[in-house]
């Protein structure tokens, strides 16, 4: 199942996303690793993100959206399965995500990914 999905923008100034989205929306920084920086509200029955980023991390490109699911391997395998070419990975990466990217039916860039 799918436990979250994060919308990406692709930007060179990620510091203007904090006068619309921190300012006027109220949004509040959940992760800022200098290349990405993720809005949103904690929340007990949902997660609002957006994310803006200068690349995907790693130097890849920056995803469409990131799709963080339950169950890992077995997502992989669907893809797989299905005749997805995976473009990167799977991989863990230092900031304690393992992912893979995936193009959908409509050429967007996927991250798929769960917390280790």
């Amino acid at each position: 199942m799918v436990k979250r999905i994060v919308a990406n923008i692709d930007t060179k100034n990620i510091a203007k996303a904090e006068a619309f989205y921190k300012t006027v929306l109220g949004l509040e920084i959940l992760m800022d690793h200098g290349w990405i920086t993720t809005y949103g509200v904690e929340n007990e029955n949902m997660a609002v993100q957006i994310s803006f980023a200068t690349q995907g991390g790693s130097g890849t490109l920056t995803p469409d959206l990131s799709i963080e699911v339950d169950d890992f391997e077995d997502t992989l395998s669907r893809a797989k399965e299905a005749g997805f070419a995976i473009d990167y990975g799977p991989v863990t990466e230092p900031w304690g995500v393992k992912r893979f990217y995936v193009r959908d039916p409509f050429g967007k860039l996927i991250n798929i990914l769960c917390h280790v």
